[in-house]
């Protein structure tokens, strides 16, 4: 796990500011959801946004 959070903290400091919250956002998103054990219930947000990310490619 510590790996995980070095390589985090490394990518937090060379991200643009904006990029950084967002991750920071999404992050506390996924351990909000599972705390609540419905992570499973949110899989079609990846299925969506894969479609968003597709849809923004030239």
């Amino acid at each position: 796990m510590e790996l995980v959070l070095q390589e985090l903290q490394t990518k937090l400091q060379t991200w643009p500011p904006d990029t950084a919250d967002r991750v920071r956002q999404s992050i506390l998103e996924l351990i909000e959801l599972a705390d609540f054990n419905i992570l499973d219930i949110a899989r079609p947000r990846e299925i969506e946004q894969d479609v968003l990310d597709a849809i923004d490619e030239p």
